[in-house]
C-alpha cells in the first residue's frame, strides 16, 4: 500500500496543501487524507474526484497519484437461479444497489441467473464468466458437471463461493451460508413444539434435493424426529422446483391425501404457494406452516397468521463475505480471515424486523 506523507513542506508539494485538494474536490480533508493514503471507507466516485484534484493541482507527482488510483477493482459476478424464489430474486436486487459497500473493499459486483435446477447451464455459466471475472459466487447444484467446473476455475486462479448452498468435494474456496443440518432440526423443533406431544402427520416441500443445502435441511429434520418426537410421523416429502404453482399443487395434494396433515415444512422458496392452498382449504391457521427467507410475501404471512416462522438470514450481510473473502484471496491471506460465520435468524410474528 502506497502512503503519503500529508506533511510535507509546500514546496515539496509544489505549493498545493491538502486543504486545496480537498477544496477542489468539494469534500473534507479528513476525507481527502483518507483517499490518498488509501484508507477504506470512501465511495469510489469520491476517491476518483479527489484523485483528480490532486493531479490538477501538482499536490503529488502525477505518476504517482495515478498508480494510486489506478488499482483494478476485483470483478465479481453473481451467479443465482432465475425463478420465482423471492429470497434469491431480493438477493440479486441487493447486488445492485449495495455497489457503494463494495467500494471500500475494491469490488465491482455484477448479479447474472441461471435457468434453475439446471447442472449444465450452471457449469458453462461458471466457465463463461470465469474467462473475465476475478471470483464467481454461485448457489451450488451437487453434479459432476458443476464440481468440474469449480475445478478448473481453481487450477486458472480463479477462486469460487458457494452461496446458501455448498457442494461437496470440490476446490471451492469457501462457503457462505447457513448450517442447514441445523436450520432442518430447528424447523422440525419448531412444528413439533407448536403441535404440541400428540401424534401427527408432518410433510416437507423441498425445492430440489439437487441442492445439498435443501438435501441436508431434510436430513437435520427427520433425524430431529427420530431422536425427539417419534410420536410425529413425515408421511411425504415432494419436490416443488421454488416454483410458486408447483408448491401450491403439491400442497393441494398433500391435503387431499392427508385430511390430518398438522405441519408442513417448506424447504425451499415460493411459499405463497403453500400459504395458497392453505388459504383456499381453510387450513391457514390449523396446518403448522414453516419456511425461509424473510421476503415481502412471507412477512405478510406471519403477520396474517398463515405461516408461524420463518428461517431467514440477512442478504446484506451474505454479499459482504463474499466480497471480504474475496478480498481475502486477492491479499494472500487465509479466506474466512475476519469473516463471520452466517447466522440464522428465527422470525415470527411478534419480532418481525
Amino acid at each position: 500500500m502506497m502512503v503519503f506523507d500529508v506533511n510535507r513542506t509546500p514546496s515539496e508539494r509544489k505549493l498545493a496543501r491538502l486543504a486545496d485538494v480537498a477544496a477542489r474536490a468539494g469534500v473534507s480533508t479528513a476525507t481527502a487524507d483518507r483517499v490518498l493514503n488509501r484508507r477504506p471507507g470512501v465511495r469510489a466516485s469520491t476517491a476518483q474526484k479527489v484523485f483528480r484534484a490532486a493531479i490538477e493541482l501538482d499536490y503529488l507527482p502525477e505518476q504517482e497519484i495515478r498508480s494510486a488510483a489506478a488499482s483494478e477493482p476485483m470483478r465479481l459476478v453473481f451467479l443465482l437461479p432465475r425463478g420465482s424464489n423471492r429470497y434469491l430474486r431480493m438477493l440479486g436486487d441487493t447486488v445492485g444497489y449495495a455497489q457503494e459497500h463494495f467500494a471500500p473493499l475494491n469490488a465491482k459486483c455484477q448479479v447474472e441467473y441461471v435457468e434453475s435446477f439446471n447442472p449444465d447451464a450452471l457449469a458453462q455459466a461458471l466457465a463463461k464468466h470465469g474467462r473475465r471475472a476475478d471470483g464467481i459466487a454461485f448457489m451450488a447444484l451437487e453434479h459432476p458437471a458443476v464440481r468440474e467446473a469449480v475445478n478448473t476455475l481453481a487450477q486458472r486462479g480463479v477462486p469460487a463461493v458457494t452461496l446458501i448452498s455448498d457442494i461437496a468435494n470440490s476446490a471451492r474456496a469457501a462457503y457462505v451460508g447457513l448450517d442447514n443440518r441445523a436450520a432442518g432440526r430447528t424447523a422440525g423443533y419448531l412444528i413439533a413444539r407448536f403441535i404440541g406431544s400428540r401424534a401427527a402427520h408432518v410433510a416437507l416441500i423441498a425445492g430440489s434435493r439437487h441442492y445439498r443445502a435443501h438435501e441436508e435441511r431434510e436430513g437435520g429434520f427427520l433425524q430431529l424426529y427420530a431422536e425427539q418426537f417419534q410420536a410425529m410421523q413425515v408421511v411425504d416429502l415432494r419436490e416443488g422446483y421454488d416454483d410458486a404453482q408447483r408448491n401450491y399443487e403439491q400442497t393441494r395434494q398433500l391435503l387431499e391425501q392427508y385430511p390430518q396433515l398438522a405441519g408442513i415444512y417448506n424447504i425451499g422458496g415460493a411459499s405463497d404457494g403453500v400459504a395458497r392452498a392453505l388459504k383456499e382449504a381453510g387450513l391457514q391457521h390449523r396446518v403448522v406452516f414453516i419456511g425461509h427467507g424473510l421476503t415481502p410475501d412471507t412477512r405478510s404471512l406471519l403477520i396474517d397468521g398463515t405461516m408461524d416462522a420463518v428461517i431467514t438470514q440477512s442478504p446484506m450481510e451474505a454479499l459482504m463475505s463474499c466480497v471480504r473473502i474475496f478480498g481475502n484471496l486477492r491479499d494472500k491471506r487465509s479466506a474466512m480471515n475476519g469473516v463471520e460465520l452466517a447466522r440464522s435468524q428465527v422470525i415470527f410474528r411478534e419480532n418481525l424486523p
